[in-house]
């Protein structure tokens, strides 16, 4: 990082002071992130705290739960990233789950697709104070030209139906969805399949005993 400090060494297992009461970055440790990683996402949760006091960027009642409820729910998405994948496109990012988490975990080329500009200062904020390389577009996601990405991701956003019609025009041929989905996923499916073609996975979710992350290939309309 920039302030001058020694950079962590990267085997070194450490927590994450917060300054509120968390289940902490501890929650991360099934999947084995760097301790720069874990840094990084650290000083994204304070700024999320610090600008929650101005404006809404999650439910105020996930703060005691935030490693578990957003950055574990986000960071279970980056093992299951497709080999060779050049552009990730989230929709509807929000406070940047899981776009953002993605991005410094390392995912490659994310654009971040959000409405609210206040939204979209707090994404700018926190890809400048961690260093993270993302492109913010701020428009509603059926504004937004074709970005040819080969990944899409989605959480808490809308009916699958909905996020399929709005990632048509984004998404490469031959391209993947990776949506984070509750206890709705199953009915959800059932409803997509009447006009669309998809292979799924249904991956038990990390963070949430009844979702479910559903990776999507061979997107197409029935």
């Amino acid at each position: 990082m920039s302030n001058g400090a020694m950079p962590p060494d990267p085997h070194m297992v450490f927590h994450v002071k917060q300054d509120h009461k968390s289940d902490g970055p501890e929650v991360l440790a099934p999947l084995t992130l760097s301790a720069d990683a874990v840094t990084r996402l650290g000083l994204y949760a304070e700024l999320l705290v610090k600008w929650q006091k101005r404006i809404n960027l999650v439910g105020p009642d996930t703060i005691p739960s935030l490693w578990s409820r957003h950055f574990l729910d986000s960071a279970q998405l980056f093992p299951l990233l497709p080999q060779n994948i050049h552009r990730v496109m989230d929709m509807g990012s929000g406070a940047g789950f899981p776009g953002l988490v993605l991005a410094i975990l390392g995912a490659p080329d994310v654009h971040l697709v959000e409405s609210d500009a206040r939204k979209c200062a707090f994404l700018r904020e926190v890809a400048r104070i961690t260093e993270t390389a993302v492109t913010i577009h701020n428009a509603r996601i059926e504004k937004v030209p074709p970005l040819g990405a080969d990944l899409i991701t989605a959480r808490a956003l809308a009916p699958l139906e909905k996020l399929l019609t709005w990632a048509e025009q984004h998404l490469l041929p031959g391209g993947h969805c990776l949506f984070l989905k509750g206890r709705a996923a199953e009915d959800e499916l059932t409803q997509a399949a009447k006009e669309w073609n998809i292979a799924t996975q249904r991956i038990p979710s990390l963070s949430d005993p009844s979702g479910l992350v559903l990776h999507l290939e061979e997107v197409r309309r029935g």
